[in-house]
């Protein structure tokens, strides 16, 4: 409370309280979490203990949502990262070949989508005004694309192997 000029308190106006000073750990935390969309990662980098971290998710909803944005954007550079090895495989090297042979394995990374598909859909929901199952039926249909461009692709390579062979 602040005093008047006639001594009386009267109450500080709400725009004179200031919010405390975000640390400056969170900025470096969220472009790491937004890269790696590894939370034990984004916190080394930022140079922040992980608990550190998931306290203040909990107690301050607007680091909440921008965690939440992070963790969608390092989803769809995921998404875009395995899209270019469903194209291009990855080199493996075979041992007593002359050149490498491409892998299509891309099980881990559709696991790791899944079990985050959730949270990405409601948050994209909220970002784009759409509903939840019309982002889900979305998803699925690109997941099942990505099933089929990575069987095709396996189907491919082993005929690449038995023309070596």
């Amino acid at each position: 409370m602040a005093a008047s000029s006639s001594g009386a308190s009267r109450p500080r106006a709400a725009s004179s309280r200031r919010r405390p000073a975000e640390p400056r750990w969170t900025k470096p935390f969220l472009a790491a979490l937004a890269e790696t969309s590894n939370v034990t990662a984004a916190a080394r980098k930022a140079k922040v203990d992980t608990s550190t971290a998931y306290s203040r998710r909990r107690d301050d909803a607007d680091f909440n949502r921008r965690w939440q944005v992070a963790l969608c954007e390092g989803y769809d550079n995921l998404e875009m990262e395995l899209l270019h090895r469903l194209r291009s495989g990855e080199l493996k090297p075979v041992t007593g070949a002359r050149r490498a042979a491409r892998s299509f394995d891309n099980a881990t990374a559709f696991r790791l989508l899944a079990a985050h598909r959730e949270s990405a859909t409601r948050e994209r929901a909220m970002r784009e005004h759409t509903s939840t199952e019309e982002i889900r039926a979305q998803i699925e249909a690109k997941v099942a694309d990505l099933r089929e461009r990575a069987r095709r692709n396996a189907e491919t390579l082993g005929a690449e192997v038995r023309d070596d062979g």
